[in-house]
């Protein structure tokens, strides 16, 4: 059977190439697609945006023929990716429509109007398949587990199956099916190293998910599982330099991420051009990183990921229930630069129960930090978290969907923080943290960019010059001239 997965990126420079880098590739259904192949059936995949004309679409679904297409979506893409299927089920009718992703697992009452013919609540490569079963057999769909099946006006709400307990069974995910969509294939590489996370961050849907279904929610595949699949994509791809790990924390098992690293200098040591490789990791208090990061740094990992989120220690607590001190993250910053690993921070801002002065805290603690590189969020409330059931409870939010970009537009007007300080800051970040630290010029660069980001008027005009190639290409010439004459 052919399966179309349709995977959006609404907001996006191009429609040619919408996905930055190899980092944008959507795990979930990659290794459904993967799973789904290995049992005989043929996978495709279609990223669309805003600025798609769906002429692509109509082809492939012209020329493929689905039988059965799988679409993903987060909350600020749902409704794009809805509107996605009202398109399909109106010109084709006769192809079966499912969804699953976060936002529908955890909010399916909500998608029930939208013109899918099954939900997917929680993971997906099992159910999919029963479905394809089915479907090949003539049958009505039914009794799927981790599937709601609409049915001549009715909707079956079936129960969950367990969590797949050992994702070692799993084929490695399909890489193949992303690259004619991104942009910069040779960016880091990203490896999934386990499904779920341990801790109950307020605005992350973790704490949600956990409860979908029985069985063990945090899982590690094994390092010799992941190893092969290091293996299979350095061989398949010589082109490979950098790969991402993925995990929600790199060191909840010390001693197993102490055993990965080794096992890494190992297959390093046996290679030409050995990899650089960077992590995520959540700090924790008291935590004894000093061999962790020595064993990285002779693994050859050259980054690290840690989450800042608020420098107020009463916001991290109270608010995101993340319970480590100032210390504790300045202390894990200041080691891993010892062991000559560069630190990324995530951070926050716009968060409830923030002022002001709590943001201020999260420059300050930044600024000791000098970080090498950060992300900055505005907070957004995911529907399902914890975080957005507060945010609603106490009336800072009053809308069912955000339609406006994620992450990078004021969503609440707080207290102690109203949306114009939140943009505030958030544009000017970049000069508050690296100021006499960066020149000038190079952090003005960075002020702009923030500025035309966070205005929908300037960025839908920037979006459109930038799709003009001569535009991109004038546009770092001058920039880089700019960076030259300064530093001179």
């Amino acid at each position: 059977m052919n399966i179309l997965f349709i995977h959006s990126q609404k907001d996006s420079f191009s429609k040619d190439k919408p996905l930055s880098a190899q980092t944008a590739m959507q795990f979930g259904i990659s290794y459904i697609a993967s799973f789904l192949k290995h049992q005989g059936h043929e996978t495709k995949l279609v990223v669309l945006t805003k600025r798609s004309d769906f002429n692509v679409l109509d082809r492939v679904l012209k020329e493929y023929l689905p039988a059965l297409i799988c679409f993903t979506s987060v909350c600020s893409e749902y409704k794009f990716i809805s509107s996605i299927a009202g398109y399909i089920k109106s010109s084709c009718p006769e192809i079966y429509l499912l969804a699953g992703g976060p936002h529908i697992s955890l909010n399916p009452e909500d998608c029930l109007s939208a013109p899918f013919d099954a939900l997917c609540i929680g993971e997906g490569e099992e159910a999919t398949l029963e479905l394809i079963d089915q479907l090949k057999q003539k049958k009505s769909p039914a009794k799927i587990r981790n599937l709601w099946i609409k049915s001549e006006g009715k909707v079956e709400k079936n129960p969950t199956r367990p969590f797949l307990a050992d994702l070692d069974i799993l084929p490695f995910p399909d890489r193949g099916m992303w690259q004619e969509w991104i942009s910069d294939r040779q960016s880091a590489w990203p490896i999934l190293l386990g499904r779920g996370c341990p801790f109950g961050c307020t605005y992350c849907c973790n704490h949600a998910l956990r409860k979908l279904a029985a069985g063990r929610y945090v899982r590690n595949r094994s390092i010799d599982n992941v190893l092969l699949e290091l293996k299979e994509i350095t061989a398949k791809h010589q082109e490979v330099k950098r790969i991402y790990f993925e995990i929600e924390t790199f060191g909840v098992k010390i001693d197993w991420a102490i055993e990965f690293c080794k096992k890494l200098e190992n297959f390093n040591a046996k290679i030409t051009a050995p990899l650089s490789f960077g992590v995520n990791l959540r700090i924790t208090p008291k935590m004894q990183l000093e061999a962790l990061f020595s064993a990285m740094k002779k693994a050859n990992f050259d980054y690290v990921n840690i989450g800042l989120e608020s420098g107020s220690e009463k916001v991290r607590k109270a608010a995101l229930q993340r319970s480590y001190a100032n210390k504790d993250l300045l202390a894990a910053v200041n080691l891993a630069k010892q062991h000559g690993l560069k630190v990324s921070l995530y951070v926050m801002v716009g968060i409830p129960g923030e002022t002001l002065a709590d943001f201020k805290e999260t420059i300050q603690v930044t600024r000791l930090c000098l970080p090498e590189y950060y992300e900055l969020f505005i907070f957004y409330p995911y529907p399902g978290t914890e975080l957005y059931r507060v945010a609603k409870q106490s009336g800072l939010w009053r809308q069912a969907l955000y339609e406006e970009k994620e992450r990078s537009r004021a969503t609440l007007d707080l207290p102690g923080f109203t949306k114009k300080q939140i943009l505030s800051n958030y544009i000017w970040f970049e000069y508050h943290i690296y100021k006499g630290h960066k020149p000038l010029i190079q952090i003005l660069t960075v002020v702009l960019r923030n500025k035309i980001y966070t205005s929908p008027w300037s960025y839908s005009i920037f979006t459109r010059l930038a799709a003009n190639k001569s535009f991109l290409h004038y546009a770092v010439k001058i920039k880089n001239l700019l960076i030259a004459r300064k530093m001179s």
